[in-house]
């Protein structure tokens, strides 16, 4: 079960975060430092795979983003979390039109809409991008296309 997810930038900036069981705002910035700070000192030629206070810990980078998918010791496949970093990463850039973390800043409501539909509860829920996007297309399509469908500019 998928206990949280993270999107950092080179910087270690998180950018959007999304938790699936419940921890003190102070638990939570302490922890996504030191994960952030681990993931981001590893090299590319380390796997994608750390462990960490009992969580299991990938992550991806795509472009000056990334991904970081936290999960309860060993009942996760590493790889399926892999593939779903990576099923994200597509949805964000079908919807988006290649993604940037410019996009995912400036849309925030959007991006964890999108999240949103793909996992509920921790559990991966939709990986099919037409299912995930078409809520939120018929919510543009009903508002004009506009940037105010979640109460916005």
């Amino acid at each position: 079960m998928i206990k949280f997810i993270l999107l950092v930038n080179k910087q270690g900036q998180t950018r959007l975060s999304s938790y699936y069981s419940w921890l003190s705002m102070g638990e939570r910035v302490a922890m996504e430092s030191e994960i952030i700070r681990k993931c981001l000192s590893r090299s590319e030629l380390q796997c994608s795979f750390i462990e960490f206070r009992g969580y299991k810990i990938t992550y991806r980078r795509y472009a000056s983003l990334f991904f970081i998918v936290g999960t309860d010791g060993e009942e996760e496949n590493e790889l399926g979390m892999l593939e779903f970093i990576h099923a994200l990463v597509e949805t964000f850039d079908r919807f988006f039109e290649s993604v940037c973390e410019l996009d995912i800043m400036f849309n925030l409501e959007k991006a964890h809409f999108i999240l949103d539909e793909m996992v509920m509860n921790g559990c991966i829920v939709e990986t099919n991008k037409s299912n995930i996007l078409k809520p939120i297309q018929l919510l543009m399509d009903k508002e004009g296309g506009d940037s105010t469908m979640f109460g916005g500019r």
